[in-house]
């Protein structure tokens, strides 16, 4: 089954899981900052790896990605894209102090901190994902990228395969305070890992 032909029930299975990862990442993050942190998941879709970058923003508009392979009975590669200002906002949230201006001020510490953010994230997701499917899922230590929207989705960063390889996105809207963020996570399963997925959760025979 080509990840194109998805129906509208196999979208909403998929965005019911997006929804409960948001939940634990909410959860999470809240306990870890003891602030009020709320995620909700307006969108899933799916869209070509080459046109991603224009869901993102701007193709020029810097902003900055935390990057992992997942590995276990489902393979794959994962992405959490965080415009400036939701990266700016959480590392400050972390590590205290002002906000740094992204990107010119944002330092290591920043970037471990977000680096963090996006662990919990992703791995809040890829748990509810497991819990759907029954199957082990892995993620591998995460890199980071601060660069242009085109750049991040480019395949040398990404070794996501073919530029015509198809993406889960998942578009999060994060409430902390009075600030409303955005943020993106993106999800590509390997051909076979996307049947298996399917499968696990009803969705093929």
């Amino acid at each position: 089954m080509d990840i194109r032909q998805l129906d509208a029930a196999q979208l909403d299975a998929m965005r019911e899981i997006a929804n409960i990862g948001a939940g634990h990442a909410a959860t999470a993050l809240s306990q870890m900052t003891n602030k009020i942190i709320m995620i909700e998941v307006p969108e899933v879709s799916i869209v070509p790896l080459e046109q991603v970058d224009r869901m993102l923003g701007e193709p020029d508009e810097v902003m900055a990605a935390v990057i992992m392979k997942v590995l276990g009975d489902l393979t794959g590669r994962t992405l959490q894209v965080f415009p400036g200002a939701a990266a700016s906002t959480l590392a400050a949230l972390l590590l205290g102090g002002d906000e740094p201006a992204f990107p010119d001020a944002f330092d290591e510490s920043h970037q471990s901190a977000l680096k963090e953010v996006g662990n919990i994230i992703v791995g809040a997701y890829l748990n509810a994902l497991s819990e759907f499917t029954g199957k082990l899922l892995i993620m591998s230590v995460p890199g980071f990228a601060i660069d242009m929207a085109g750049a991040i989705m480019s395949t040398s960063y990404l070794n996501f395969g073919h530029e015509k390889d198809y993406v889960f996105c998942v578009n999060t809207k994060m409430q902390i305070g009075g600030a409303k963020l955005s943020a993106h996570f993106l999800f590509i399963p390997d051909e076979a890992s996307l049947q298996i997925m399917l499968r696990e959760m009803r969705l093929l025979a």
